[in-house]
């Protein structure tokens, strides 16, 4: 039997996110022994000294949410702060409106630019694709030039569009992504059975806010 909550990124990123909610996750993630929170941008500060410097505990926060479509400097900016404020992994949405309109010289500068902003500082990027969105040449695309800047992780989505993760979705960008990129799969995961599911299908990570109800807490 998986040991779940080892593999589970303790998310709170609604609109009306409170302090108080960013304490919550916090200390329930260093009760269970979650993979990491993932918490609003305006709190990491809050999170890092909450959290202090356990190096087994992830502390993530998101850029260009859940639209994608920032400018890249602001994104650059977002990431900047991010980090100085004590985040250890960056979730960025890619330019979607990018893909869609076919100009991969914005896209290949978009996820290039944030790469460098995170990677520069050593910290981890998990890019957000937006899987529901996406045909699977526009995924190919996408991850060849992941792959061209160094990225290590692949997101399926960012849960806020109306595209749940599902194990299709994580079994195709397993077979279009090489072996050496790790899957993050979020969006709409509840129970243990999904979150099990999504694991076995390829994803070595998961983004949820159910992880209490998931690991049966």
């Amino acid at each position: 039997m998986i040991e779940i909550a080892k593999f589970l990124e303790h998310t709170v990123l609604k609109p009306d996110t409170s302090l108080t909610d960013v304490r919550r996750v916090c200390e329930e993630a260093i009760q269970y022994g979650f993979a990491a929170v993932c918490i609003p941008p305006f709190y990491v500060r809050d999170a890092r000294r909450l959290l202090g410097e356990r190096s087994n505990l992830r502390l993530a926060t998101v850029v260009g949410f859940p639209l994608g479509y920032s400018a890249i400097a602001a994104k650059s900016e977002e990431i900047k702060r991010a980090v100085d404020e004590g985040a250890d992994d960056i979730d960025a949405v890619l330019n979607i409106a990018a893909v869609k309109s076919e100009n991969w010289s914005v896209v290949f500068n978009d996820i290039d630019s944030i790469a460098r902003a995170t990677q520069l500082r050593g910290n981890t990027l998990k890019l957000i694709l937006e899987c529901g969105l996406l045909n699977v040449a526009e995924m190919q695309r996408i991850i060849e030039i992941a792959d061209e800047v160094r990225i290590k992780w692949l997101k399926t989505g960012t849960g806020f569009n109306g595209f749940p993760a599902t194990v299709p979705m994580v079994q195709q960008l397993r077979t279009l992504a090489p072996e050496h990129m790790k899957i993050k799969a979020a969006g709409g995961i509840k129970t243990h059975a999904e979150a099990t599911a999504l694991l076995e299908a390829g994803a070595d990570r998961i983004g949820t806010s159910a992880s209490m109800q998931i690991i049966g807490k």
